[in-house]
């Protein structure tokens, strides 16, 4: 759990842009804007696809990368392992925690050289059972994302990673398309996913705003899992719907503030709101009132502030007569009339 009760991880992905340099000034960036962890992800052109001269294996549809060789562009995309000592190490020095997602059984094994604390699965790889099995059979917490998954898609990557040792389990409602389109996210899924499931559910977010975030806590998500770059103008296969440093402090101040917000299910005052219960409205005298004179509606009404009687009882004093002298503003209580 994060501060305030969500926890946030910033995502590299591929702002690095082929320079540890700039991922480790990601990692820097990240822990300023207040996120809680730092994502990576393990993968190389090799492990995540093949290069093919099939028409599958080309990007199309309408996406950022139409026309693009599939391992090409994870080419230019993947993380160079050999950086994961280094930033493993400057995370730890900023003091957030680091995660990372694996997209084949090596990446598993060479992240446990590193006594990875938390996995992550990506929502392309939530049908890839047997690699959600090995890495549940590690015995680290396992984060994924549902992006494009159906309930029987989830129910059964779930139970994978449950029944293969997995001590803890969260899924992520997402869309996966980038940049997502706010009206497509379907938010109120996710107190659906609580329920359902039971297990702590959050967002993993490809819009730009911070609107979905904010909405999203508001249904009850605990996790949110955003891309950061340090300048969109940097380019990159990811650089379009990431967030630069700024904008997401921004997000993670306002997803913090959503979190504050929900508090309980309490009703009647809060500590702050107890000094205002002596603004309320009672039934005081609007004009001077002579001992012997009756109550009547033009000498005592519903006024603020409180003191007197309640509003409601005005019905039942209309008529009275006064014991005393009552003056303008006199709070009045029934031992003041006969």
């Amino acid at each position: 759990m994060g501060s305030n009760g969500v926890y946030v991880i910033a995502e590299l992905s591929a702002n690095h842009g082929g320079s540890k340099a700039r991922a480790l000034e990601v990692v820097h960036a990240a822990a300023e804007a207040g996120a809680d962890a730092v994502k990576f992800q393990h993968y190389t052109d090799q492990t995540i696809t093949v290069r093919s001269n099939h028409p599958d294996f080309r990007v199309s549809g309408g996406t950022l990368w139409d026309g693009r060789q599939l391992a090409d562009l994870y080419a230019e995309a993947m993380m160079p392992w050999e950086w994961t000592q280094d930033l493993v190490a400057e995370a730890k020095k900023v003091g957030i925690d680091w995660l990372s997602s694996p997209f084949d059984n090596s990446a598993v094994d060479f992240l446990e050289t590193f006594n990875i604390p938390t996995y992550k699965i990506a929502s392309f790889e939530l049908i890839d059972l047997p690699l959600i099995r090995y890495v549940a059979s590690k015995g680290k917490p396992m984060i994924m994302s549902t992006g494009m998954s159906t309930v029987e898609e989830i129910d059964r990557a779930v139970r994978a990673a449950t029944e293969s040792g997995a001590p803890k389990v969260s899924i992520l409602r997402c869309n996966s398309t980038y940049p997502a389109n706010s009206s497509e996210m379907d938010l109120a899924a996710i107190p659906e996913m609580i329920k359902r499931w039971g297990i702590p559910v959050g967002l993993s977010d490809h819009t730009m705003s911070s609107v979905t975030a904010i909405g999203a806590v508001a249904l009850g998500a605990t996790i949110l899992e955003k891309h950061i770059t340090m300048r969109r103008s940097d380019g990159g296969p990811d650089g379009a719907f990431s967030l630069e440093p700024h904008e997401f402090a921004a997000l993670v101040r306002d997803v913090r503030e959503a979190s504050l917000s929900l508090g309980t299910a309490r009703f009647g005052p809060s500590a702050s709101e107890v000094n205002s219960l002596k603004f309320r409205r009672s039934l005081r005298a609007v004009a001077d009132i002579k001992a012997g004179e009756k109550i009547t509606p033009t000498n005592v009404r519903s006024v603020r502030p409180a003191g007197g009687l309640m509003p409601d009882d005005f019905a039942s004093i209309d008529g009275s007569v006064a014991s005393r002298d009552i003056a303008i503003g006199d709070p009045i209580t029934r031992d003041l009339l006969n």
